[in-house]
């Protein structure tokens, strides 16, 4: 208590003045104009009705061919794009929406999955005095607490350690944190608070100890990025948009004015990127929010406009959940490079990230082994030196491109916006650019109003704040005990599908197979250690899902959580979507192929490779060698260098163990380097020492060798699970 007390009385005499100025005339502002979110009225507001399911893709791309013209047509399926379609068709205009790849496949579904204000921009406002940056950290502030009302089954409230290891950090850490509590004002998701050591200890007990003054615990708010983009966009088809994911924009459309012979955009040609069909699609506004891609489309407009996008990499990494408490976040405010650093509980498992580099726009960013490895230091210094933070324990890794931008309406365009911009070219392409995941609804807003102005569209203020997305309006956080009891599912099933479909979680829940277990009676499982069930995949295809990627990467998570169990699960995936799809046996194939490059290069998997290669050194002392050689020989009778799946089912089977040979191949796969179907013994000695080094963990094949070796007099049961194990 006597360092809280210290701690207050410093804020309040040093703090006072700034709190006054800065912070409590505009709060004032903000609680006579903003006292509470009007969700009801917005709600009743929208005059358009909404159907009780959304219309199939091949609807969708009928509408966009057959309507004559659209008001609005919106190039980019993103939180922003999707967010832009559901403003604008709930506003009651003509609405439709084009997206090349699938919806959320870039940047929204590679964030930190924070909604959050930004307290770093917080900071920066007061050290700067810069009211722009204020101005955005209270939008996104409003924001935050609109997005949890609204899709509260993909979001909740985060409490956020901040450990202090200097006493004269406690007081300037606790007044920026208490200004930014200051600045949410009535809509503060809860207090901060101070902690002592040994609380903070008790809460977070992974946390270095080593010259711990205390904590400070705020509240963010986190979300499921990808399915809440998604939600958007169901949402916004429902209302009656025309939204078609895989539909290529290839060229703007163009006519002259009668009265002067002025050029204005008036619609695009596109592409079914999945049949190949071309069509034209016309619109009196064609607005660009294609994230990292703006200057493209902005180009196809004027060969000759400058570059307003700078694009910047964020890198994350996924480890297992016991890295962090199950709900507490950590955030590391001063990294050794100056950039932040979270460290939070998602999906069970524990997120880190991220950087902030300079980077080329490319469809397919990868995580680079450098900004893994900074991640992972970087933690390292918070954490206890009891917990061992292992390479081996990265499960999954992955790059997003944020589209920074320079605003060209300014006079000086070098300077980076890290709020959102909105430009109208001569010809009338609205453009939307920059700012983050959590406003996506006041830059929709923001960009349907240019619009609107622009274009002299027919139509009210924007009617999305409070707007119910879908799976929200019959959602409660008991709702999983309806799936339990009326369906048979196991409670972490139902838990998932209740905090990822909200109330369509019965629509899953309806389609999943009997079991033929006593218990759970239906939902078969993907993979045994997540919760998804085959049935999403069949309910994933009806939600616009095309490929083997939009499954494994954003209908469920698996790609972003594990990436070995992304790829066990994909041959299963393909063949239900292959059903579903009337997919040929080939086109089954490239779909397998092109899911695990996607694992291989994009989340992470290549690092595995370069982890254990041909060429890793073995470093392991003498007795260590002798030891593996022996365990090896074990299973290698006939000394010919090499175990196979044979020798593997050989010693299972003098200890009366069974386990599937399609099992027995994925583990040996895991480790067979050159991949000729066999383990060399130099392949296993490269594993072994790869596993003491903390580059490899978790590995299938060592712990049934080493099991086997220990119990075959026992006679136990063998575990193959991966025992959470990465990259």
């Amino acid at each position: 208590m006597a360092f809280q007390k210290a701690v207050k009385g410093t804020v309040l005499i040093g703090g006072g003045a700034i709190a006054t100025v800065f912070g409590l005339s505009q709060f004032s502002q903000y609680r006579n104009k903003h006292g509470t979110l009007v969700h009801v009225q917005a709600a009743e507001a929208v005059t358009v009705p909404i159907k009780n399911h959304f219309p199939t893709r091949e609807q969708q791309i009928l509408a966009l061919q057959n309507t004559s013209e659209f008001d609005v047509l919106v190039i980019g399926g993103g939180a922003t794009g999707c967010g832009c379609a559901l403003d604008a068709v709930t506003r009651g205009l003509k609405t439709a929406l084009l997206e090349r790849d699938d919806f959320s496949s870039g940047t929204s579904s590679r964030s930190t999955k924070l909604i959050h204000g930004g307290v770093r921009y917080l900071q920066k406002a007061i050290m700067k005095l810069d009211f722009e940056q204020y101005k955005m950290v209270k939008e996104a502030l409003e924001e935050r607490a609109n997005l949890l009302e609204i899709a509260p089954h993909l979001s909740a409230p985060l409490p956020i350690m901040l450990p202090v290891y200097k006493w004269w950090q406690l007081p300037y850490y606790w007044f920026g944190i208490k200004l930014y509590d200051l600045v949410a004002g009535s809509q503060c998701l809860k207090s901060s608070y101070v902690l002592s050591k040994s609380r903070a200890l008790e809460l977070f007990p992974m946390l270095r100890k080593d010259e711990l003054v205390g904590a400070i615990v705020y509240y963010d708010g986190q979300h499921n990025d990808a399915r809440m983009n998604l939600a958007i966009a169901l949402t916004a088809a429902r209302y009656g948009a025309a939204t078609a994911n895989y539909a290529e924009v290839l060229r703007l459309l163009k006519t002259r004015e009668p009265a002067g012979g002025k050029e204005r955009v008036c619609g695009v040609r596109c592409r079914d990127v999945l049949t190949g069909q071309e069509f034209d699609v016309k619109a009196k506004c064609v607005i660009n929010a294609t994230g990292p891609f703006t200057d493209s489309v902005r180009k196809m407009d004027d060969q000759e406009v400058p570059n307003i996008c700078q694009p910047s990499a964020g890198v994350h990494i996924v480890m297992p959940g016991y890295y962090s408490p199950g709900n507490m976040g950590l955030l590391d405010p001063a990294t050794s490079d100056g950039r932040v650093i979270f460290f939070l509980p998602w999906e069970k498992m524990t997120i880190a990230g991220t950087t902030d580099s300079p980077t080329d726009v490319t469809s397919h960013p990868i995580p680079t082994e450098e900004d893994i490895n900074f991640i992972l230091n970087e933690v390292r210094n918070y954490l206890n030196a009891d917990v061992e933070v292992r390479r081996g324990d990265v499960l999954a890794a992955w790059s997003g491109i944020r589209p920074l931008v320079t605003d060209p309406n300014s006079k000086d365009t070098q300077s980076i916006s890290r709020n959102h911009v909105v430009t109208i070219s001569d010809s009338g392409l609205v453009t939307i650019a920059g700012g983050k995941w959590t406003t996506y609804r006041a830059m929709a807003q923001d960009t349907i109003d240019a619009a609107i102005q622009a274009h002299g569209l027919k139509a009210g203020s924007s009617k999305t704040i409070g707007l119910q997305l879908q799976g929200a309006e019959d959602w409660s956080p008991t709702l999983y005990i309806r799936l339990v009891q009326d369906y048979g599912l196991e409670s972490e099933v139902a838990q998932h599908l209740a905090s990822t479909y909200g109330d369509k979680a019965f629509e899953v829940a309806k389609i999943a197979q009997v079991t033929g277990k006593r218990w759970p009676i239906v939902g078969k499982r993907l993979v045994s250690e997540f919760p998804y069930i085959e049935a999403e995949v069949v309910y994933g295809v009806k939600e616009y899902a095309r490929t083997a990627v939009d499954m494994i990467s954003r209908r469920t998570r698996l790609a972003f959580l594990n990436v070995q169990a992304a790829e066990e699960a994909l041959p299963r995936i393909v063949d239900i979507m292959g059903k579903e799809l009337n997919w040929s046996e080939q086109k089954k194939k490239e779909e397998l192929e092109v899911a695990k490059k996607f694992l291989y290069y994009e989340m992470g998997y290549k690092v595995k490779s370069d982890q254990l290669t041909d060429s890793s050194e073995i470093s392991l002392l003498p007795s260590d060698i002798e030891r593996y050689k022996k365990r090896f020989h074990m299973f290698d009778k006939d000394k010919k260098g090499f175990i196979t799946i044979l020798d593997v089912q050989r010693v299972l089977d003098s200890i009366s163990v069974q386990i599937a040979e399609n099992t027995l191949h994925d583990i040996l796969n895991e480790v067979d380097l050159n991949k000729n179907g066999q383990v060399e013994l130099n392949e296993f000695l490269q594993l072994m020492s790869a596993i003491q080094k903390g580059h490899v963990s978790g590995s299938r094949l060592a712990v049934l060798m080493k099991t086997a070796e220990e119990n075959l007099r026992q006679r136990v049961v063998i575990p193959v699970d991966r025992s959470g194990g990465g990259l």
